[in-house]
């Protein structure tokens, strides 16, 4: 069994990023739900999308906007390989509370503030069944031992894991004259993905008979071994006489000068016909070499066989990978006049080292020595980065209750490193974001927003556990004014994916024999938002 059994089981972060990058979460308030695009906005979640802009805030003192969205993401996975029981797989990702918490305190010129929300991450999945990277090295035991009698498989896989990346932000933003402001902070970033799941009762139809699949593989291998015993016995039992000096002659020849019986001859050759090898014409030295030849691959093939049944037992695996980093911040904000204001934000790239933390943990292989490879091996570390973020953007209120609001951000994805996987993009993701607000009444106000996602993720990026998609999202929702001090926001929105596939060439249980297979891949994300904003 190839360590492909296992190797895709859990290499994906079970994140949203419905708007963002690939990796980056940018849905952080319920005002964001109901316009889409903030970018210039000069409001309470400003703290996030605009820094510098807080500085334009009418009064000085005291602000926090509290915000708490309610996520769901369907994700649906569909493979056309030929063996597997059924191609169509489902998994269901779910954030009760995606929280974006934002305080600050203006002072004239100056504005200190504080953000919390998660940039990364922020869900928790699980697939009933599993995936078709599971599946596949199952449902090749099938066709590779068909010719033993292999008629079908069953599998009982689950997988459930969790992503959270916390951000902890904090910008200085100062005021430099009536139009320009300028704001400096930076970001903590703590990251923690944990995962559990397991592979069991992996069975196979032996001419009828449902047996689990390592009693099989045993099977195979003990009479591998027996095999492997006799060829080796036939061929030390050869030695004398081809030590005395008569490994030249045929079966034939040494029956007839009298140095091998005639039920000797009958045994050799019969071993001989049993191992697929015709005895014509060999000579004995010939005839012990590949006994010899025979005693060494059967021994192996023994050998992989026990290896294989090990890895078909059941197994489970328990692990969580963590990693921290700083992401520096800078802003600026200039307003041209009551009318229009421009705004500017700059990421800087955000650079994670993962480390594992493993309980529990997958046998995929073994050495030559007969060590095993674990899956995820405790203390591995591997680099998955949050990449430079740029965004612009801009607002215009032509008459004074509309609001026009568009913005545009790209990640450099490119630069990032994620263990090589961003040489796999053909180029960086970016979002284009348009939003209308309208005050109904002095204590009313509506808005709808629509959100581009463009991704740059190829064929050779996408797999069944991590794939990126263009997206449409739509959103709407009200803002209403209790008294002079709270606000209220709440708002949905509604995440449409492009559906992207990938076409690979799938080699049968490591045999070398190819199939073309086609992955098909789709989601949908919800989103309900509720925020409450005070002025103090």
């Amino acid at each position: 069994m190839k360590k492909t059994l296992l190797s895709s089981f859990f290499l994906f972060t079970v994140g949203y990023a419905m708007a963002g990058g690939i990796l980056t979460n940018t849905n952080q308030s319920a005002m964001f739900t109901r316009l889409q695009a903030r970018d210039a906005i000069i409001d309470l979640d400003a703290v996030y999308y605009n820094p510098a802009g807080l500085n334009f805030l009418p009064d000085n003192g005291l602000f926090v906007s509290l915000n708490n969205q309610t996520l769901g993401q369907t994700r649906t996975i569909k493979s056309d390989y030929m063996y597997l029981n059924d191609g169509n797989y489902q998994g269901k990702v779910s954030a009760p509370f995606f929280p974006g918490i934002y305080a600050g305190y203006k002072l004239d010129k100056i504005v200190i503030s504080l953000g919390f929300n998660p940039i990364g991450g922020g869900g928790g999945g699980i697939y009933e069944k599993g995936l078709p990277s599971f599946e596949y090295p199952v449902a090749d035991l099938v066709p590779s031992l068909s010719s033993q009698g292999a008629q079908g498989y069953n599998l009982d896989a689950y997988f459930k894991g969790s992503s959270v990346y916390f951000g902890y932000q904090l910008n200085v933003s100062y005021k430099i004259n009536d139009k320009l402001s300028v704001a400096l902070g930076g970001r903590y970033v703590q990251a923690k993905e944990s995962y559990s799941g397991y592979l069991k009762n992996i069975e196979l139809n032996m001419g009828g008979t449902w047996m689990p699949a390592s009693d099989v593989l045993n099977g195979f291998a003990a009479q591998a071994s027996a095999r492997a015993t006799a060829a080796s016995s036939a061929a030390a039992n050869m030695e004398p006489i081809i030590t005395a000096g008569n490994g030249g002659l045929t079966f034939e020849q040494a029956q007839n000068n009298g140095i091998i019986d005639a039920t000797t001859r009958a045994q050799l050759e019969g071993g001989l016909s049993e191992l697929g090898i015709s005895p014509t014409g060999l000579t004995l030295a010939q005839a012990q070499g590949a006994y010899s030849s025979a005693a060494t691959s059967l021994t192996a093939t023994a050998a992989k066989s026990t290896a294989t049944a090990s890895i078909l037992q059941d197994q489970e695996v328990e692990y969580e990978k963590s990693a921290s980093g700083i992401t520096p911040i800078f802003s600026i904000n200039y307003k041209l006049n009551d009318q229009l204001n421009f705004a500017f934000k700059y990421e800087h790239k955000t650079e994670l080292i993962f480390e594992n933390s493993t309980k529990k943990d997958f046998t995929t292989g073994f050495t030559s020595d007969g060590a095993p490879v674990t899956q995820f091996p405790d203390g591995e570390k591997a680099h998955l980065d949050l990449p430079t973020q740029i965004s612009i953007g801009a607002t215009y209120r032509p008459v004074k209750p509309l609001l026009i609001s568009t913005g545009y951000h790209t990640f450099l994805d490119k630069n990032a490193n994620w263990n090589g996987k961003e040489q796999l993009l053909n180029h960086n993701s970016w979002e284009f974001a348009l939003g209308l607000e309208y005050t109904l009444t002095e204590k009313i106000l509506v808005s709808a927003g629509w959100l581009k996602t463009s991704t740059g993720a190829t064929e050779a990026y996408q797999t069944d556990l991590s794939y990126s998609l263009p997206t449409n999202t739509f959103g709407g929702g009200f803002a209403y004014d209790i008294n002079k001090m709270i606000e209220l926001n709440l708002a949905g929105s509604y995440t449409m994916y492009q559906q992207g596939e990938k076409n690979f060439l799938h080699d049968i249980g490591g045999s070398g024999t190819m199939v073309p297979v086609k992955e098909t891949y789709d989601k949908d994300v919800w989103i309900v938002s509720l925020g409450l904003n005070f002025r103090f």
